[in-house]
């Protein structure tokens, strides 16, 4: 009985540590606001594809380097490589984040007025994608 007792408990303890190895690497992309809300934690570079379709498909496809900071839910991209259309340095898009991801986004080309656009967070918030729906999409992959 106790030749038994061992293993299985070796098992169990190797699970639980397991368990909660994977947990603690999950939660590293999440930041918990002073009101308790847990939202993803952006700040970083992440390479970025703009892709122009329908009325700007003559702007062409083109990748690009941005870096996010967040402030709490507030956050913002600075282009970090000079593009066709934009130069480096200059602000590329700014959003709020709540428990469900991107609340609101709006990306700022330096040419044309502000575009208000849908945001989504997948991959274990490790890929963004905004679009518009009528002219832009950004694909942003956390490096």
């Amino acid at each position: 009985m106790v030749k038994k007792i061992f293993p299985v408990l070796f098992c169990f303890i190797s699970l639980m540590v397991l368990v909660s190895t994977l947990h603690a690497q999950g939660s590293k992309k999440t930041i918990t606001l002073p009101n308790g809300e847990v939202v993803w934690d952006l700040n970083g570079e992440w390479d970025a594809f703009v892709e122009n379709y329908g009325p700007s498909i003559s702007s062409g496809s083109y990748p690009q380097i941005e870096k996010i900071t967040q402030t709490g839910s507030s956050f913002i991209a600075i282009r970090m490589i000079d593009d066709p259309w934009n130069p480096k340095g200059s602000q590329a898009f700014q959003g709020e984040l709540d428990k469900s991801g991107i609340k609101k986004i709006t990306v700022l080309p330096t040419r044309s007025p502000p575009i208000e656009a849908k945001g989504q967070i997948s991959d274990h918030g490790n890929k963004i994608i905004i679009d518009d729906g009528y002219k832009v999409r950004l694909t942003l992959t956390r490096k």
